[in-house]
């Protein structure tokens, strides 16, 4: 592995665009394995956090405030998040029942969270803080044997050699001095960086694939090699692009954002196709990505629990978000939604965790989760006290799943629905059935 590293390094030094590594993909056993992992987690924490959360403006702050990015990257010499505790971080995501985190290593603004020597943009060299967070929060995470993926912009709005795209044209970059080729090569640079000196690394999360879906002429990110280099590097660690598109060659999850597969109720969607690898949806728990002081719009933790339930009962993660304030904590209303959060999933995480889809597709009243031989109905919206459910195969017995109370059911042989007898009427976050069928 160590020779393999220096070869890959000094290929990435070298400029070229490695064509003997964009191959036809076959992912490997230990990909394979990580990817079960993944699906079977359901549940992380999608972190948004940079110095443009100094303006507290949210992460898009440098192109919607039309800044200059040198005006702009000053505000680095300001970040200084002294209360930043990666063991704080981590034990909060523990206890809201989170089994990964993804971070964001750098966003649209360039600036990156690491130690990188392929820019003096980093927290390490241009603020006083000093330290590198990424090394923090990989230590802690292997310490406590929590997965770790990475957020990585394919855009980015300072440097002068991304090719022009279709936002951040107001910060001042020389548009002559666009280079792709140097531009490629700073970024498998960096991603060589986080997936030598970080330990193990569950998934490297892209965005910004659609700041060139406007191009007149198709523009060639140059994917698959990037891909590969990733699995090259570490063969367990997945690819997932939030390109907003059908799955590309190479990756190994499927990325929704503000929705969940199959919808599109933010009109930015053009999937035609569900992939059959793993699901994720990402969602923030107020209303941005990164902080913004005027946002306190958060969501009920009842809202959020259903969310999740309603994510799962499509076979998919929810990658929940919160934006970490300027001086490193997390918001207080989150963390008091994410301890909300854990209590539910410590009496009902068994509905959730290590689930599929159900055999039901979501309802009026709900969602279904299964687990081998155990159907889960997650019913949160139904005022009587009869559920009648279409299902192809036998139920053997049916019973609340909180209280193991028996529930009396009929099957009709001609419909094949089978009709529940509940209790009671269901009231609360989520009113669980367990069936268990043949």
């Amino acid at each position: 592995m160590k020779n393999l590293k220096h070869y890959l390094a000094a290929l990435l030094l070298s400029g070229l665009t490695w064509p003997a590594l964009a191959q036809t993909y076959q992912p490997t056993e230990e990909n394979l394995a990580s990817r079960q992992e993944f699906a079977d987690a359901k549940f992380g924490i999608f972190i948004h956090w940079g110095i443009y959360s100094t303006f507290a403006q949210g992460e898009w702050y440098l192109n919607e405030g039309k800044l200059n990015k040198d005006e702009y990257a000053k505000v680095a010499d300001a970040f200084y998040p002294h209360r930043f505790d990666a063991k704080k971080w981590i034990d909060a995501f523990k206890d809201a029942g989170a089994r990964y985190v993804c971070f964001t290593s750098r966003h649209h603004d360039g600036f990156s969270m690491w130690d990188t020597k392929q820019s003096d943009f980093n927290i390490v060299d241009a603020t006083p803080y000093g330290k590198d967070v990424i090394k923090q929060l990989a230590d802690e995470c292997h310490k406590q044997d929590f997965r770790l993926h990475f957020y990585y912009s394919h855009l980015d709005w300072t440097r002068e050699d991304y090719p022009w795209g279709s936002s951040g044209h107001w910060t001042g970059r020389d548009k002559s001095k666009q280079n792709w080729d140097s531009y490629y090569r700073f970024m498998n640079n960096q991603l060589t960086e986080l997936l030598t000196n970080y330990g193990k690394i569950g998934a490297i999360w892209f965005d910004g694939w659609w700041d060139h879906n406007k191009d007149e002429k198709p523009f060639d990110w140059q994917l698959e090699g990037q891909y590969a280099l990733i699995h090259k590097l570490q063969p367990g660690c997945l690819v997932g692009n939030n390109h907003h598109v059908n799955t590309f060659p190479g990756e190994d999850f499927q990325l929704f954002e503000r929705d969940l597969p199959g919808a599109n109720t933010t009109g930015w969607s053009k999937v035609t196709e569900i992939s059959k690898m793993p699901l994720e949806t990402c969602e923030t728990m107020n209303g941005m990505w990164g902080y913004k002081v005027s946002d306190q719009n958060y969501k009920s933790t009842e809202t959020l629990i259903r969310l999740l339930i309603n994510t799962a009962g499509k076979g998919a993660n929810l990658l929940l978000n919160i934006g970490p304030q300027p001086n490193g904590e997390l918001p207080q209303t989150a963390l008091e939604r994410l301890k909300g959060m854990g209590v539910w999933l410590r009496a009902n995480g068994e509905t959730i965790y290590g689930t599929v889809a159900g055999d039901i597709p979501a309802q009026e009243w709900g969602v279904s989760t299964r687990k081998d031989n155990r159907l889960f109905l997650h019913i949160t919206k139904l005022d009587a006290t009869e559920l009648t459910i279409p299902l192809a195969c036998k139920v053997v017995k049916a019973q609340k799943f909180d209280t193991k109370q028996p529930i009396k059911f009929t099957k009709n042989k001609k419909t094949g629905e089978v009709t529940l007898q509940l209790p009671e009427v269901p009231s609360g976050v989520d009113y669980i059935v367990e069936l268990t069928t043949k």
